[in-house]
C-alpha cells in the first residue's frame, strides 16, 4: 500500500506515481519526494531553486534550516505501513506546522529522505495557503528542539557561529544544559570580536 500527498489544485505529472512508487519500493522507509515547478513561475524563486536542487546528501544534513522539510509536503510519497509507523498528522488546526512535525518524528524514527530528480509536480503558489499561519516563533521553537534531541544532546560543548542576535536568540532558546555547553561565539565581525565576551543578561535583550 502507498501513500501520496498532493493539493488540491497542484497538478501531478503523468509518471508521478510509477516514478515514485519505483523509489518507494528501492527505500521503504523514506519519504520519496521529487522536483516540482512553481506556478506562478516566479514565485518563491529562491525557495524553488533549493528544494529542487540539494544533494542526496543534503536532504538529511539540511533538515535543520529554517526552509523546513526537504521534500515538501505535496510531493511526499511513502508507504501506508510506513507512514502508521511514523503516526499521524498533528491536527490542532491553523497554527500547526503540521508537515513539519511529522517530518521530525519520521527522521526520528530513522527515516531516510529521498528525491526523483525529475519535475513531477507544478506547485501553486498562494498567498493566503494555510502555512501562512504558522508563526515564524512556532516554527524556530520547533526547530530548536529537534536540534537539541537530533544533535546538541550527544555533544560535550560547541560554539555558535553568530554572534550577534540570531546567535544570542539561539543561546537563549536552548535549555538550559545545552546553555551550558556553549563555549564561544563565533564570528567575523570585528567590532564584534572585540568586545571579547556576551553576559548571559545581555543575551535576553
Amino acid at each position: 500500500m502507498i501513500r501520496l500527498s498532493r493539493e488540491a489544485d497542484d497538478v501531478m505529472m503523468p509518471q508521478r506515481v510509477r516514478l515514485q512508487h519505483e523509489a518507494a519500493i528501492q527505500h521503504p522507509n523514506s519519504i520519496i519526494g521529487c522536483q516540482v515547478r512553481r506556478e506562478p513561475l516566479e514565485s518563491t524563486e529562491r525557495y524553488t531553486r533549493w528544494i529542487n536542487n540539494l544533494t542526496e546528501e543534503q536532504l538529511l544534513t539540511q533538515v535543520f534550516t529554517s526552509h523546513g522539510p526537504t521534500v515538501i509536503m505535496p510531493t511526499w510519497f511513502c508507504s501506508r505501513e510506513w507512514f502508521f509507523h511514523v503516526g499521524k498528522f498533528d491536527e490542532g488546526g491553523k497554527g500547526v506546522p503540521e508537515d513539519l512535525l511529522f517530518f521530525y518524528k519520521h527522521i526520528q524514527k530513522g527515516g531516510g529522505v529521498f528525491r526523483v530528480n525529475r519535475c513531477l509536480l507544478m506547485y501553486r503558489y498562494h498567498p493566503q495557503a494555510a502555512t501562512h499561519s504558522v508563526l515564524e516563533g512556532t516554527i524556530w521553537n520547533h526547530r530548536v528542539r529537534f536540534l537539541e534531541d537530533r544533535v546538541l544532546s550527544s555533544w560535550t560543548s560547541f560554539t555558535i557561529w553568530n554572534a550577534g542576535k540570531q546567535g544570542k536568540k539561539l543561546y537563549r532558546s536552548l535549555s538550559p544544559a545545552n546553555q551550558k555547553k556553549v563555549t564561544a561565539f563565533c564570528d567575523v565581525d570585528e567590532k564584534k570580536i572585540t568586545k571579547g565576551f556576551y553576559t548571559y543578561e545581555e543575551s535576553e535583550g
